[in-house]
């Protein structure tokens, strides 16, 4: 899974060709629901059972993009939590769901301990 985070002026002014050429890229907008960010998938095939890549389009330099820059950092730069972080994954995959909401979940702890690092 490829998560890409993209910084925009607005999501309240996120215009309807930035997500139609994204469309055309393949990738859909989910319904998930989730404050301060849009996100986008996508999937191996027509079945759209199994996404291969997340776009997060979110306010450039606000708190959230400030934290999702802040985890990449961490975790480039620290082997240990980087494993953690992968076996998190690997764990959630062994449950088969592909909820996207289950797989936030699954990772919510995790990241948020990382962000309590840059703003605790």
């Amino acid at each position: 899974m490829i998560d890409i985070v993209v910084g925009v002026d607005d999501l309240a002014t996120v215009d309807k060709p930035l997500l139609k050429g994204l469309s055309k890229a393949d990738f859909l907008r989910l319904k998930v629901k989730r404050p301060d960010e849009i996100v986008l998938a996508k999937f191996t095939d027509d079945t759209y059972e199994k996404k291969t890549h997340f776009i997060h389009l979110v306010e450039y330099h606000k708190d959230l993009w400030k934290n999702l820059i802040y985890f990449r950092d961490y975790l480039n730069s620290n082997p240990e939590a980087r494993e953690e972080y992968l076996e998190l994954k690997k764990e959630y995959l062994k449950q088969s769901s592909t909820a996207v909401s289950d797989y936030t979940n699954h990772k919510v702890k995790f990241v948020k301990s990382i962000f309590w690092k840059e703003n605790g």
